[in-house]
């Protein structure tokens, strides 16, 4: 019997229904009793930021695509317009379950703890006082009212701000109704905290301005109002070819994203459907681009309610991550990376020995020099001051990316303090964006021999997320590990190219046909009798040449998992094709970012780690590292301590059926019936084992043994397609 063709589209799913998909997990946590209820509030936050940069992002470029009158279908076979329509029936029913969750589970169960989040019919005397004053003093300076009319249009509305629209009448001149707009300055927070002793009390900036409208529209009645959010199209747009300057090219174009094509418009529910009309007309959108919403327009600002509230009750227990401990033979982390590589797991592991590499290196005088990329980087970070600092000492060089997405900002920020200060700073090269995670020291030892120093981690240069994502850091000084990494640089700053980087596995150059290589490797072991097994945790799984690289081995009898947080467009447990491949999504307290990929390779185990996803954009548009961990120690440590007991969850683990949903891990295969989460002994929540097994509460012997192989795959696939 002939087997079945790896293209079929039917194999494929949906990008863009898989991100949505995704994000669905996200409100599940939201919707989770289980979870502490500021943390439900917070989940339900990020959805609302997720699908902001998903209509600012995806359905702008698929609203631009159509109307361009390109509709070339993608892997799994949809038109543009079948995406189109099947985005706006998933991202409508999306909202209503937001707003659900919100006025029905969260805002009631906050109330029950004493914090509100209020109107002004609710308000007592005292909070009034408040309102009135603020209104009066901190409002009416900043709000300036327009009247629609020939001689003033419509404002410029910059995307995502609070607007309010309001329906007007002229007291003298009654016949005719007018468009009146607020649009309010992001200087003035969209959430207030009203004066209590006794609860935590809020109330939204939108109802304040629309309170506030009758002073501000004087001979009008106010026939009605409504809060109004406009989503703009968020993509930049570069020649990066014909740029003199490509700092000033971002830094132009992001002058242009605030007032980018209308892509989505958030409006109230109960306002006048002529305020709709009447905006929807202004903004030129269609019917399925406009949102009306059951609350504020903008759930990501309730945000500020779980970091303005101190109800350490109601949020996850802090814990504090585990320090790196130097072997009582090592006088200093660099003595320690001479005798050993060095992993770190964050944020169970500490990230101050990531900063401390690089700040260290700054004061040392026995480092010479220090090469840094630089993609996403916190607010306050201790990174850049000590780049700075050093560049008065030694030779520094930093590779900044401009085009992370919404940080070309802070970067211009950075890239220009950095050439100040005499680092020298380069951005890349043309058309790729530089997303690996690079740190390179020369440094001469006691001993008298120069060597090299590096760290490679598969998050970024971020203190602040490095306690909130799941990533992995690489210390080594490894000779060619390190000399590899030196050739990445000079890749980066000359556009040098050598014949191989090995032994890392560097994009555009050769990762996707090494990795291509790994999978058949695999496939290859079972054809000649033995066995056969990849591990890949990622972010996301999109590159079609990948996905059928796995069907293949699949066919041939490898047994696959996969660990894929977001969007997945492979289709597991279809017969004859993937019925080996068992895919999981964990969504939790935690986001996981890291990248880790696992071969068994008939006994000879190899690890990887790196920045980089199954993704075509990380495969052929970015350059990328992935590093193999040599250290067979570090390679037992993954397997065991993190990608075992990744398997093992089961309370945060969702698995994709082959339909393209996704199930709790516990529900049957098929059913409609929730069933019941484990308790007790049997419950395996992966992130608090981990945070236990950091503060020394718990040991490998914790993790569950995982269940036969094909009993395995029966229970982690759903109907047949």
């Amino acid at each position: 019997m002939a087997r079945p063709s790896l293209d079929d589209p039917s194999y494929f799913i949906n990008r863009e229904l898989s991100w949505l998909a995704f994000n669905r997990r996200v409100l599940e946590e939201a919707r989770d009793p289980n979870n502490p209820l500021l943390e439900r509030l917070k989940f339900l936050s990020i959805s609302a930021s997720n699908l902001d940069e998903f209509f600012e992002v995806r359905v702008a470029g698929l609203v631009q695509q159509i109307e361009d009158g390109y509709n070339e279908g993608a892997a799994d076979g949809l038109t543009l317009a079948e995406e189109r329509d099947q985005i706006n029936r998933e991202t409508h029913d999306f909202v209503d379950e937001q707003y659900d969750c919100w006025n029905g589970q969260l805002r009631p169960r906050l109330a029950e703890h004493g914090i509100r989040v209020l109107g002004l019919h609710e308000l007592d005397s005292t909070a009034k006082s408040f309102v009135e004053e603020y209104c009066e003093k901190e409002l009416d300076p900043l709000l300036t009212p327009v009247t629609v009319d020939p001689a003033h249009p419509f404002p410029r509305v910059i995307n995502k701000a609070l607007c309010v629209a309001f329906l007007l009448r002229r007291r003298r001149r009654s016949a005719m109704t007018y468009t009146g707009v607020v649009t309010v300055p992001r200087a003035l927070p969209r959430l207030i905290r009203l004066p209590s002793e006794s609860t935590a009390d809020f109330i939204f900036l939108a109802d304040l301005v629309a309170f506030h409208a009758a002073r501000m529209y004087h001979g009008y009645d106010i026939v009605s109002s409504a809060a109004f959010r406009v989503t703009r199209n968020s993509n930049l747009y570069l020649a990066e070819e014909e740029a003199r300057s490509l700092l000033e090219s971002v830094r132009a174009e992001l002058h242009n994203r605030r007032k980018g094509d209308a892509v989505r418009l958030e409006i109230e529910a109960d306002a006048d459907p002529e305020i709709i009309e009447r905006l929807r007309g202004v903004f030129e959108l269609d019917p399925w681009q406009v949102f009306s919403v059951n609350g504020p327009v903008n759930l990501s600002r309730l945000f500020n309610v779980y970091e303005q509230t101190q109800h350490p009750e109601l949020k996850f227990k802090t814990f504090v991550p585990r320090e790196l401990r130097l072997t009582a033979k090592s006088q200093d982390l660099f003595e320690e990376l001479r005798r050993h590589d060095v992993l770190l797991h964050h944020p169970f592991d500490s990230y101050d020995a990531v900063i401390s590499f690089i700040e260290s290196a700054s004061e040392d005088d026995r480092v010479l020099s220090i090469k840094q990329t630089l993609y996403r980087t916190n607010e306050h970070s201790l990174i850049v001051p000590a780049l700075i600092a050093a560049a008065s000492k030694k030779e520094v060089t930093a590779v900044v990316e401009l085009k992370a997405r919404f940080d070309e900002a802070s970067n211009i920020k950075w890239a220009r303090d950095l050439e100040d200060a005499g680092v020298q700073v380069f951005h890349g090269l043309v058309g790729l964006k530089t997303h690996c995670k690079l740190s390179l020291l020369v440094r001469r030892d006691p001993d008298g021999v120069t060597r090299r120093y590096a760290h490679i981690g598969t998050g970024n240069y971020n203190a602040t997320t490095a306690r909130i994502y799941t990533d992995l850091s690489l210390l080594t000084a490894d000779p060619e590990i390190t000399g590899s990494v030196h050739d990445v640089f000079s890749f980066l700053t000359a556009y040098a190219e050598n014949p191989s980087y090995e032994p890392l596995l560097v994009a555009p150059l050769d990762l996707a046909e090494k990795l291509l290589a790994l999978i058949e490797r695999e496939a290859r072991h079972v054809r000649q009798g033995g066995r056969g097994r990849i591990i890949a945790k990622m972010n996301a799984l999109l590159d079609k040449k990948v996905i059928t690289a796995l069907y293949g081995a699949s066919q041939a009898g490898v047994e696959i998992d996969l660990l894929v947080r977001g969007i997945c467009a492979l289709r597991p447990g279809v017969r004859g094709v993937s019925d080996r491949i068992r895919v999981r999504s964990i969504v939790g307290r935690f986001l996981e970012h890291s990248r880790i990929y696992y071969f068994e390779n008939g006994g000879e185990e190899e690890v990887y780690v790196g920045s980089a996803d199954w993704m075509p954009r990380n495969l052929y548009e970015r350059v990328e590292v992935l590093v193999p961990l040599r250290d067979p120690m570090l390679r037992e440590r993954v397997r065991q301590e993190i990608l075992e007991a990744y398997l093992a969850d089961n309370l945060k683990t969702r698995i994709l059926n082959r339909d393209g949903s996704y199930r709790r891990i516990w529900e049957a295969a098929g059913s409609k019936r929730a069933g019941k989460p484990p308790s007790g002994p049997a419950a395996f929540n992966t992130q608090d084992f981990l945070i236990g097994l950091a503060e020394g509460k718990q040991s490998l012997q914790a993790i569950p043994s995982p269940p036969p192989r094909a009993a395995r795959r029966r229970s982690l696939v759903g109907k047949e397609r």
